[in-house]
């Protein structure tokens, strides 16, 4: 686990990459969506997109957004500031690699003459017009005519409508930065611009995932000394397999969430299941009441290793996920139907029991959280949330003060002599002695029961 050593903290606590999502957050990566979202909303399907909502509004939601972790001590750092700082030549080459130049329809045309001037036309760009074809990923379809200066072109753009969404394109866990792999072919190039904005501030990625390997950030969240990684529609077992393989968890115990359900609503594990505290979390109704073979019924997979290894061997296989959440001693709050339809549950906890939720919610949430000691800060994002994300969606959270683990039942997985085995309660606290109290206590890697 390492510091970011490039980063002054925000406090006086100790910043590391975040083991647990409940950890106060010190540093966050955003952008304030521009020009590029307009191909998005004009289309809002073909943009992956709910609904059509208004660019002007939605950069001023989001720049109000960023003012409000501003005043809690959180230091933002946007795509758009670090683009204004990294150096020009990897400005340009970026740019390079994203402006086209199609001469297919020209016959004859010299391949060769159409690159020698397009490298001459990046050579002149100023920084903010680089960054423009970075954005907005230019096509000039040329053609020729016997007019002015012989040609005429259609201008093609890709742009990249969902960076705002900068939860997917990394994640980022006890060991550092992972690159994703994106399920969409029009998300792909995010990732690129993430990746050159963590070299930027000094954060070295450590794993970019490859080939058939699927993996994007809304489907992970770390939880104190195990990860949650959501496979279904976004995220796929080969890129959960690359990131096993490379030690890029630094948890001893992964839980891998199966959704069955694959709906664009609840595409990512943080669209339905989310944490407040070590002890506190939300689901939606839907998966929180399903039954077995119900679509909504989730189930996962628990990888696991001794501590000080690095291979992970399969401990339990689909298990159902709302028992083994319950069985690590979480209160649930469930968020019904008419909340989750507005983005209710993809909140940003930003310190233990404290988040920051999109606003309009129903009186019934937010007695849920009163009782349960939630400070809410509410978001107006009413046009933003029209894209399918809400606050978690649109944060990367690059670290958060450093926390007490967690032990987990998984995490125990040893061999040893069970009669010597530490024992835990359902909260993960280790028993100094045998329990007399009635419940169910975790010993080595098995649940036990002291009767009444």
């Amino acid at each position: 686990m390492g510091v970011i050593a490039s980063f002054a903290s925000t406090n006086a606590q100790t910043m590391v990459y975040p083991q647990a999502e409940w950890s106060a957050a010190g540093d966050i990566l955003m952008h304030t969506p521009g020009q590029e979202l307009f191909n998005g909303v004009i289309h809002p399907s073909a943009g992956l997109f709910e609904d059509y909502f208004d660019v002007d509004k939605a950069a001023e939601e989001h720049r109000g957004y960023i003012s409000m972790l501003e005043q809690n001590g959180i230091r933002v750092h946007t795509v758009q500031e670090i683009l204004g700082e990294v150096g020009i030549d990897s400005l340009r080459a970026l740019a390079a690699n994203v402006l086209v130049y199609d001469i297919s329809g020209i016959i004859d045309e010299s391949a060769q003459a159409t690159e020698e001037y397009r490298q001459d036309v990046l050579s002149k760009m100023s920084r903010a017009d680089l960054i423009r074809c970075i954005l907005l990923q230019p096509t000039v379809k040329l053609s020729k005519t016997d007019n002015n200066t012989g040609y005429e072109a259609q201008y093609i753009q890709n742009p990249l409508m969902n960076l705002y969404f900068t939860r997917d394109q990394s994640i980022t866990t006890p060991h550092g930065h992972v690159i994703c792999h994106m399920n969409s072919s029009q998300r792909a190039p995010e990732t690129d611009i993430i990746a050159m904005c963590y070299e930027h501030l000094g954060l070295k990625p450590i794993l970019r995932i490859e080939g058939e390997g699927r993996l994007e950030g809304g489907d992970y969240i770390p939880a104190g000394t195990v990860s949650f990684i959501g496979c279904g529609m976004r995220t796929n077992d080969e890129g959960i397999r690359q990131l096993m393989e490379a030690d890029a968890f630094g948890h001893d115990t992964v839980v891998v969430v199966r959704d069955h359900k694959f709906w664009q609503m609840q595409m990512h594990l943080d669209t339905h299941f989310n944490i407040i505290d070590h002890d506190l979390c939300t689901m939606v109704s839907s998966r929180l009441y399903a039954q077995p073979g119900d679509p909504e019924f989730n189930t996962c997979d628990i990888w696991a290793r001794q501590p000080g290894t690095k291979e992970y061997k399969l401990w339990k296989q689909d298990q159902p996920w709302v028992e083994y959440i319950k069985s690590r001693g979480f209160q649930i709050i469930p968020i019904d139907y008419d909340d989750e339809m507005h983005y209710a549950n993809n909140f940003l906890t930003i310190a233990p029991r404290h988040i920051m939720a999109v606003g309009g919610q129903s009186e019934t949430l937010q007695q849920r959280f009163r009782e349960a000691g939630v400070t809410v800060e509410w978001i107006p994002l009413e046009s933003l949330i029209d894209g399918y994300g809400a606050a978690h969606c649109m944060t990367q959270v690059l670290q958060r003060e450093v926390s007490n683990p967690i032990p987990t039942a998984v995490s125990a997985v040893r061999q040893q002599d069970a009669a010597d085995a530490p024992i835990y309660n359902l909260s993960g606290q280790q028993l100094q002695a045998a329990p007399t109290t009635p419940g169910i206590y975790i010993k080595g890697d098995r649940k036990v029961t002291q009767p009444h």
